[in-house]
Order: structure tokens, then sequence, then C-alpha cells
């Protein structure tokens, strides 16, 4: 793979705590020259080689089902990854400097040694001032993501995170073995644990899809949550007000299950109604523009059930979108 200007070396470096390096990425090619350039040429590794500048975005894999099999779902999540870049590779370039630093893979049952891999290429991409774009894998991604800016906030006392989850599901679930459906509980213990309350809040809740011990669990935590058939637009904006005025960064969690089934077969867990892609994009875009994007997550593509890839380039567009957003807001003058 070259950049537009053949500036850019094949993807070859990756994190050392990854335990796969990315494919050399390949797509439509329109042409030499930075006008004609897409994900695919710009695209480098992580770490970069010291020529070359720090990345705007990196990328990370986590190619797991475990938690969606601990949890009783439709496994093949692990290929969601690979997926996801796809469906990126073609897409026009976004105007960031992106780097791509491999996959975590769990493939020996060992869920929690993968969330550990994750959550430490997680801190150190934070740590050299990039944005954590994570490839999931089932939802268990999310703790994963949650250990490396945990990790993060203990040289920043002072900074504020919160976690914004799009998912019909709360994920809030007390069993014994962690899955793809206890993350934002596992977190919640591990802030209380850390002397600090947790900021999370839930898009696109199906009152149908989540039993009375969740609900509960969520008005134990104080969790704010928008149901599904509130999801216009102009609630979701609303809803994302005072979450954002009280943080300083922002996990945004995409849990792809959140979308109806016709737009979004490939999931583990496709829905009955789900939410519009516009009051996905309405959330995204939010979060985006506020310049308080600390990590972006995508999470349940399984690309087994997918038909014609249409949840991959669905879950990309959002990727970009969510990206182009960011990039325009920190490029604002303070």
């Amino acid at each position: 793979m070259a950049g537009p200007d053949d500036r850019y070396p094949a993807v070859a470096t990756h994190d050392a705590a990854t335990d796969r390096p990315p494919s050399a990425w390949s797509g439509r090619d329109d042409g030499p020259g930075p006008e004609h350039a897409r994900w695919h040429t710009v695209m480098t590794g992580w770490p970069p080689e010291p020529r070359l500048e720090r990345a705007d975005a990196v990328l990370i894999g986590f190619a797991s089902d475990e938690g969606v099999r601990r949890n009783g779902g439709r496994v093949g999540a692990a290929e969601g990854p690979e997926a996801l870049r796809g469906g990126l590779a073609s897409l026009a370039d976004p105007g960031l400097a992106l780097a791509d630093a491999g996959d975590v893979v769990v493939a020996d049952g060992d869920l929690e040694a993968g969330q550990a891999r994750l959550g430490a290429v997680v801190a150190r991409v934070l740590e050299a001032g990039s944005l954590p774009v994570v490839l999931g894998g089932g939802h268990a991604v999310a703790y994963g993501s949650y250990r490396g800016w945990a990790a993060h906030l203990a040289g920043r006392p002072g900074e504020r995170w919160g976690v914004l989850n799009i998912d019909a599901h709360f994920d809030l679930r007390a069993d014994e073995l962690p899955s793809s459906g206890t993350p934002f509980l596992q977190m919640a213990s591990a802030e209380a644990a850390a002397g600090r309350d947790v900021r999370y809040a839930v898009v696109g809740i199906s009152r149908a899809n989540n039993t009375r011990v969740l609900f509960d669990a969520a008005a134990a935590l104080g969790v704010p949550f928008l149901e599904d058939d509130s999801c216009t637009p102009d609630a979701v904006r609303a809803f994302l007000t005072p979450l954002l005025a009280d943080v300083d960064r922002l996990h945004l969690s995409i849990d792809l299950d959140a979308l109806p089934a016709c737009v979004a077969p490939g999931v583990s867990a496709p829905a009955g109604f789900g939410i519009g892609l516009d009051a996905v994009r309405a959330a995204v875009r939010a979060v985006a523009a506020s310049g308080k994007l600390g990590l972006l997550e995508v999470a349940e593509l399984n690309p087994r059930f997918d038909v014609d890839a249409r949840t991959a380039r669905t879950a990309a567009r959002l990727i970009d979108e969510a990206l182009r957003t960011h990039a325009a807001a920190n490029a604002r003058p303070s």
C-alpha cells in the first residue's frame, strides 16, 4: 500500500500489545496525487516511524466473539474489524492522519486478557495524543476500551470522562462471568472503586428487550437513557446536551444492533424495531462536533449475517462522519 504520492510505507508496524498486524489496505484507485486520496491510500502503521508525523486517529481491532458466546448470542463478530476496514478503505480521505495498530485477537477464550491488551493499546494511543478508533468485535470490547482511558486518567485526575452507548440494550448484566452483556456494569464498578462517579448514558433503549432488573440497575446507577421510540434527531441532541456539558472527554460506543434489522442485518442480535439512522447520525455528529470525542468504538458487526455488506458500509460511513466532524471541530480557532 502506498500513499497518494508514495510517501507512506505499507502497513507493517503494529503495537506490541496487538496480536495481529493489519493487512495491507487496498481499494478503489483513481490515480496518484492527494486529490484522489482515499482511506486506503493514506493509512499508515502505528506506532509511526520516527520520520512520520503523529497520527490524528488510530484504528485498533478487537477480533473477539467470546463475550457474545458467553452471552448466548450469534458468533461471528470476531470478523468485524476486517469487514469494517473493507467498508472504510475506498471512502475519500477524511482529512486526518490515519494509522492502523492491528488487532487484539481473542482466540483462546480468555476475554479478560484480551480486554487488558486492548486497554494497553488504547492507553498508549491516548498518551500519544491521538484518537483511538476501536473496531469490534462483540460489545465486550467496551470494557477493554474503558480500561485504556481509565489508565490514561491515572495521570490526569481532574479530567472527566463519560460514556455514551448507542444501543438497544443497557448491557448492565450482573453475571458472574463477564460477557458482551456486562461491560457497563463492570465500568461502573471500576469507577466506583477508583472513587469516581460513572457518567454513563444510553440512546436507543428497547423497552421490550431489557428486563425489569436491567431498568432497576440503570436507576440505581442514575443512568439517563432515551428509549428507541423517542429517538428523533432533535430529541437525541437535547438528551446529549447535559451529558456533554458534564464531561471533558466522551467514550462513544456504537452498538450496531441499535439500528433496524433492515439497515443493519449483520449483527449478533438484530433489532425488531431499532432507531433511525438519522437519530444515530445526530448523536455521532453532536459528540464529534463538541470537540470532546475521546474514543470512538463500533461493536457487534457480524459479517456472517450481513447482506451485501450493508451493515459494514453503514458502520464505515458513521466512523468516517465522526472523524470528519471531529477534525472540523478541532480545527476551529479557540
